[in-house]
């Protein structure tokens, strides 16, 4: 009583107290190996064909040039993504009334926001669960989110979801889960299916899925996306040698790189490359290994697979999902898809 006198007598630390109170935040053990980036690195630069995972591009300064890209003239995926959100936010919250939103790879959750004014317009109180591998991140959008919704409860879960979902803490009612901005693309086939599969396993009668699916398209407007005339993808793609460098302590030059996206038709995928300028030997002191590298080679940096409808529906229905509801602009270019748990859940392998 003299605690909640006091905080009454004191607006300013009564909002304060109120604000940290809906925001927590728990580390989800990965019950798969997740490999680092040394293990990485040993794999997939060491012999040719040379590779690296795309997720470390997401330093500081890649994140930040992310997000540069992402107002780009030529990258439309995230400007249309989240126009389609904004126009149909309300009819997904409508038709699930979730008590959860899980969000898989949630970053700043800025196209979240659609959802969650949706939920406002509903008189629906969703929990809203970001899962990201960034603490200092999670917080920081956190607190500016149960700032702006009085309502809200955040439950901040820091982790890797490639690790796995069985470590998800448990949550009682309807789940929306998110996984936006074509990241699906990311993955192999398989790999692909394996998480989707993961994700239904999760799931119970009344949860959804909105995926966010990027689409086959023209090829110029395709490789313009990944080759923007700022040469801001560049400069990401070359940002992840100041990566290796850092983590590996290694003397990756930049003026001996240059960046290639192309579009592969046959796989339907971009591919972006790191391209050796020249013949040149690098050293990783972490791996204690040099790598000879002729002029020409390149190191797959990223794949981005895109989409017909019937390959997303096919997709889908192999882990276990029916869509229920399938938002695209009138030029096609991406598809948000309402995916809802059909039959027995599909066991990932």
């Amino acid at each position: 009583m003299v605690a909640y006198a006091a905080c009454i007598a004191n607006p300013v630390l009564f909002m304060e107290e109120n604000v940290a109170s809906r925001l927590t935040s728990r580390k989800v053990p990965a019950v798969l190996p997740v490999a680092g980036i040394l293990e990485d690195a040993s794999k997939g630069l060491i012999e040719a064909p040379r590779s690296m995972p795309p997720k470390y591009f997401y330093d500081e300064r890649g994140s930040q040039l992310f997000d540069a890209i992402c107002e780009t003239r030529e990258y439309y995926p995230t400007r249309t993504e989240e126009a389609l959100l904004q126009a149909c936010a309300r009819d997904v919250i409508e038709q699930l009334r979730p008590d959860h939103i899980v969000e898989f790879g949630s970053g700043t959750a800025r196209k979240t926001r659609h959802l969650l004014d949706a939920c406002d317009l509903a008189g629906e109180t969703a929990a809203y669960w970001p899962f990201d591998v960034c603490e200092e991140m999670l917080q920081d959008s956190g607190q500016q989110l149960v700032q702006e919704y009085d309502w809200l409860q955040v439950n901040a879960l820091v982790g890797d979801y490639l690790g796995g979902l069985a470590g998800l803490p448990p949550r009682d009612g309807r789940c929306l889960y998110l996984f936006l901005g074509g990241t699906i693309g990311n993955f192999t086939e398989d790999e692909a299916a394996a998480f989707l599969a993961e994700v239904r396993a999760i799931m119970r009668p009344g949860d959804g899925l909105l995926l966010g699916a990027d689409r086959v398209k023209d090829t110029e407007v395709l490789q313009a996306a990944y080759n923007d005339d700022a040469g801001i993808t560049a400069q990401f793609n070359l940002n992840l040698l100041q990566v290796l460098n850092r983590e590996l302590d290694a003397n990756f030059r930049d003026r001996n790189f240059e960046h290639r996206a192309l579009f592969n038709q046959e796989a339907s995928q971009i591919e972006m490359y790191l391209v050796s300028r020249c013949r040149q030997s690098v050293r990783i002191d972490a791996l204690r290994r040099t790598l000879e590298l002729e002029a020409g080679e390149r190191i797959l940096t990223e794949i981005s697979r895109k989409f017909t409808p019937a390959r997303l529906e096919a997709l889908l229905k192999s882990a276990g999902f029916a869509i229920h509801s399938h938002f695209e602009p009138e030029n096609g270019w991406f598809s948000l898809v309402l995916a809802r748990p059909e039959a027995a859940p599909v066991t990932p392998s």
